[in-house]
Order: structure tokens, then C-alpha cells, then sequence
């Protein structure tokens, strides 16, 4: 059997709704895909009131600016930014001072090497139950791979929008790693677009497993020290109707 098949097979079925069972899948495998009704289930046992805000939060994506550090030129993205940290063995994460977002180029070949300030996510998102219960699941899963860590998290809400005249490029520089330790990365709409696969890849470039995040909620779950990860285009399916990819991006780094 084809060993990227097999693997996106494995990720399809995480066995159980809760932290440690997809801790053990990112421990086995060093990646996760985790089908939007799994995450859900996770994310509501983390509080009662987990998703209370979840039409706010999903609107929050609709007023985004667009991206001006694009190096392709490209217009097709709206982004905003938010920094936190954690404690080693913590489940709630702290909100920062606003910041700038900073990556090398040995890993963002088109878009590194430059300080790039981006508007700040509301704090009312940040701050609200549906955020705190995605930041509560990600610091017990990456808590229970890394006990000791304390954590350097950031925040990336994307819009990536396709029209006529130009597709949506999710990574447009190409296959990569984000220069973190752990990364989630949580479909929260899509709208009247075909494409957007994911394709998970080991350090060599070998393929590992691919899949398409097409339902809010689905998510994949990334050891950043051990896989590369990129998204193919978006394309607009009917040319009357807008179209987009919304997603949010939580990263953990070492501190």
C-alpha cells in the first residue's frame, strides 16, 4: 500500500474525542488530521460555554485588511495577528502587547527576513470562549508532548480569496515549515472554492499524507520540527459569488 494513503488513513480515524488521544497520534506520527466533528467534541469539553461565540467568531474573518507584505504582489490575502505565551504545563494562555510577526527566510523564502506588523485580532475574540477553548486544547495536547515548555503562541486569522483573475494561494511559499515547534491550523469557513489540499511531508519532502479541510472545525495538528506542510490554490467555482478560504493558525514555540 501506498504509504501516504495508509498514513491519511490513520489520521481520518483519531480513536477517541479527547486531548491525549490526538497527543498520541501527534507523538506517533508527528501530524493529525483531526474531521471537524472530533475537534468540536474536544473543544467542548474544555468548558461548557466552549463555542458560545462561535458566530462572532466566525464573523470576525469578514472585516480583515489585506496583507501588504506580499512579495508575489499577490492581493488574494486578509490577515490579522495576536501573540500569547503559556506557562510549562499550563492550560490557559496569557494575551501579549501586540507585536510583530518575524520569520527568516531559511523559512518563509517569499515573505521572511523582514518585520511584518499586522492589525491585531480583536481582543474580544482573543479573549472569548471559542479562542480560549482552541488555545485550552492546544497547550494540554502540546503540554502532554512537551510537559516542561513554556510556550510563545501566536495567533494568524487568513482569508485567502479567489476570483476570475487570480487563484487563492494558501502557502504561497510553497512546501515549508513555520520556524515553530507545534502548529494548528482550524478551517473556520469556505466559501464557493474547489481545491485548498493539504499535503504533509517529512523532512526529506516525502509526501505523508494529504487532505482537504472542508467542513469548520476540520484541523490539522503539526509537529513544525519534523514536517513540512503546504496547501494547493484555491479557485472560485462560480464567478457571480464571492470567494474565500478562512482559517485560523495557532502556532507554539519554545520559549
Amino acid at each position: 500500500m501506498d504509504r501516504r494513503i495508509e498514513l491519511t488513513v490513520t489520521n481520518s480515524a483519531v480513536p477517541e474525542a479527547s486531548t491525549e488521544a490526538l497527543s498520541r497520534q501527534v507523538a506517533a506520527d508527528d501530524f493529525c488530521f483531526v474531521p471537524a466533528e472530533r475537534l468540536r467534541a474536544c473543544l467542548e469539553a474544555q468548558a461548557g460555554d466552549a463555542l458560545d461565540d462561535w458566530s462572532q467568531f466566525q464573523s470576525s474573518w469578514n472585516d480583515m485588511p489585506r496583507d501588504a507584505y506580499m512579495a508575489d504582489g499577490g492581493i488574494y490575502r486578509r490577515r490579522r495577528h495576536a501573540t500569547l505565551s503559556a506557562l510549562a504545563s499550563s492550560r490557559h494562555a496569557s494575551l501579549e502587547p501586540h507585536q510583530q510577526h518575524y520569520q527568516s527566510r531559511n523559512y518563509n523564502v517569499l515573505n521572511g527576513g523582514i518585520a511584518r506588523y499586522y492589525e491585531p485580532i480583536p481582543q474580544n475574540i482573543v479573549l472569548g470562549p471559542t479562542m480560549s477553548s482552541i488555545l485550552s486544547l492546544c497547550c494540554d495536547v502540546f503540554g502532554q508532548l512537551l510537559s516542561d515548555t513554556a510556550w510563545h503562541i501566536e495567533l494568524h486569522q487568513f482569508r485567502i480569496e479567489a476570483n476570475t483573475a487570480e487563484q487563492g494561494r494558501p502557502t504561497p511559499e510553497g512546501n515549508h515549515r513555520d520556524g515553530v515547534t507545534f502548529v494548528l491550523v482550524m478551517l473556520v469557513q469556505r466559501t464557493n472554492v474547489a481545491s485548498g489540499t493539504t499535503t504533509i511531508y517529512d523532512l526529506r519532502e516525502r509526501a505523508l499524507a494529504s487532505f482537504t479541510l472542508a467542513q469548520p472545525f476540520d484541523a490539522a495538528i503539526v509537529n513544525d520540527e519534523r514536517c513540512l506542510h503546504g496547501v494547493t490554490p484555491v479557485v472560485q467555482l462560480d464567478p457571480g459569488r464571492t470567494a474565500y478560504r478562512d482559517v485560523l493558525v495557532v502556532t507554539f514555540r519554545k520559549q
